[in-house]
């Protein structure tokens, strides 16, 4: 599972470079975003606008992505392909994230890949 990290002073945002979450990954997933988000910002926006599939299993490990950030820290969701969007939406996922539709007004302060 390949994800992308840019870090700014105040946030990170994780770019998921594949076009599926789904059971063949959610753990490697859990995993990764484990290791990108344990230090840092308090603020994590993920991009999953590679994403064009999302089973329940993926929409299992973003939501344990955001609940293994801990207290005060923030996972927000950028740029969901129209696919994932209805997951969200079908799932009431939606009124739990914040959902950005794309990463560009934070593109401005964002670093180095990692």
């Amino acid at each position: 599972m390949e994800l992308v990290c840019h870090d700014s002073t105040e946030l990170r945002v994780i770019e998921v470079a594949e076009s599926r979450i789904d059971a063949a990954v959610a753990i490697q997933f859990k995993d990764r975003m484990r290791t990108l988000s344990d230090d840092g910002p308090m603020r994590v926006i993920l991009d999953l606008s590679r994403v064009t599939f999302l089973d329940s299993s993926g929409l299992g490990a973003v939501v344990a992505a955001m609940k293994q950030m801990g207290s005060g820290r923030r996972l927000e969701l950028a740029g969901l392909t129209p696919t994932v969007a209805k997951v969200f939406r079908l799932t009431r996922m939606d009124t739990v994230f914040t959902i950005h539709p794309d990463l560009a007004p934070f593109e401005a302060g964002l670093g180095h890949a990692r």
